[in-house]
């Protein structure tokens, strides 16, 4: 190429967003999701695996493998529980003193959610700090960069909202 401009994306955030479509008489009992929730909830006890889970995660990875080529495996999973009109801390799934050991995706799904709001911060080389807000639905699901901190918002007063969460790192 002689003269001209050239372009070279260095980097991007990318963030995945939509509803799981599983194939036909293959859906996710959600409320079997939201029992395992409860229960890990109430115990403590590491996540426990299930069907209804194992669907979830597979839709996942072939999702990242078939439309982006992208290879991820599982780090870390659990359900977490909102009360109405609760906002959670800040959150971040990466470590920024091991990066190395450190999930690439945080990967947040909507098991039993009401007027549920996901705010994501991220920087854009000197802007700093700005966020992007995104409502999460039933059966609807975020991925984005761990790196990222986000905090979740139940805006709604009459019930608890259901998040599955699910980081995964590239292989």
């Amino acid at each position: 190429m002689s003269g001209g401009i050239q372009k070279n994306v260095l980097s991007e955030i990318c963030l995945y967003y939509g509803d799981v479509k599983m194939p036909k008489n293959f859906s996710i009992d959600r409320e079997i999701l939201k029992k395992f929730i409860l229960s890990f909830g109430l115990t403590k006890d590491k996540f426990m695996f299930n069907r209804e889970w194992d669907k979830l995660n597979t839709y996942v990875k072939d999702y990242m493998n078939v439309e982006h080529n992208y290879i991820v495996a599982n780090k870390n999973t659990w359900g977490t529980t909102y009360k109405p009109n609760e906002r959670s801390d800040n959150l971040l799934e990466a470590d920024p003193v091991d990066l190395k050991n450190s999930p690439d995706f945080t990967f947040l799904y909507g098991v039993d959610v009401k007027d549920c709001i996901i705010t994501i911060y991220y920087d854009d080389n000197r802007r700093k700090n700005r966020n992007w807000e995104i409502p999460l639905k039933n059966n609807g699901f975020v991925m984005f960069p761990s790196t990222c901190m986000y905090y979740l918002n139940n805006k709604q007063k009459n019930s608890l909202n259901f998040i599955q969460t699910i980081t995964y790192e590239f292989k």
